[in-house]
């Protein structure tokens, strides 16, 4: 099962996504042939990439074995919005996929 757990906090009047932490595997192949696993790293890299490289913003990202989780510590509205489409498009994967399981504390 691929756990993906979105976080969300207020900022000002405001409920936005302030993070995520992926984990587990999609089960749809061996390991290290799972495109849907392959799927969802790929996309939690290029999230991950964007916020503290392209975006600047102040993040934290930590790798562990088989999870990963990104938290940001001050607000930031393009981060903010590319965490958002990053849950929105898995979303639509789990609906066809359904060892993705999606939620939001």
């Amino acid at each position: 099962m691929l756990g993906c757990v979105f976080h969300i906090e207020t900022f000002g009047n405001e409920q936005k996504f302030s993070g995520f932490s992926i984990s587990g595997h999609a089960g749809y192949g061996e390991e290290g042939n799972d495109v849907i696993c392959a799927a969802v790293s790929s996309c939690t890299m290029l999230v991950c990439n964007a916020v503290t490289e392209n975006f600047g913003a102040d993040a934290q990202v930590e790798v562990g074995k088989d999870k990963i989780t990104l938290t940001l510590k001050k607000p930031s509205d393009p981060a903010q919005k590319l965490i958002s489409a990053f849950y929105e498009h898995l979303e639509i994967l789990s609906q066809d996929h359904t060892n993705i399981r999606l939620s939001i504390v």
